[in-house]
């Protein structure tokens, strides 16, 4: 199952041209349900199983899991996503892929302080021109 927020969302319904090709909303995210956190009105793909929420993550934590059924729950994009399901003790991998490139302006990975001693690195990659990184969170 996904989460993310919006501009996730805006940005692969745009690039992918979900809204125009509804079709090829199963071939990226399947049968699983999307659950997507705005404060906005968002379109959605007919036919796919998207769920909108607002607010903070922690009171939707345990309608995740049991919607998940025992799978993983995968938070793409969004750092401050990301930083609120780590502030409610509810994330426990970070993935971490790097672009050969640079940016002069933007907004941080993740926009929290997280000590080195709350990650354990679990592997590196290289794919393509890409660094992967796994780090495990550490309680």
């Amino acid at each position: 199952m996904l989460v993310q927020g919006s501009t996730t969302y805006e940005w692969v319904l745009r690039e992918a041209k979900l809204l125009e090709n509804v079709a090829d909303w199963s071939q990226h995210y399947g049968e699983r349900p999307s659950y997507v956190f705005t404060s906005r009105q968002l379109p959605t793909p007919e036919g796919a199983d998207v769920r909108f929420r607002s607010g903070d993550v922690a009171p939707v934590i345990e309608e995740l899991r049991e919607a998940a059924a025992g799978k993983d729950v995968w938070i793409v994009g969004g750092g401050e996503l990301a930083g609120q399901f780590l502030d409610a003790g509810a994330l426990d991998r970070l993935e971490l892929s790097f672009a050969p490139a640079t940016v002069a302006v933007g907004r941080p990975m993740l926009p929290r302080s997280i000590a080195a001693s709350s990650l354990r690195l679990v592997s590196v990659e290289q794919r393509g021109q890409f660094a992967h990184l796994v780090y495990d969170v550490v309680r």
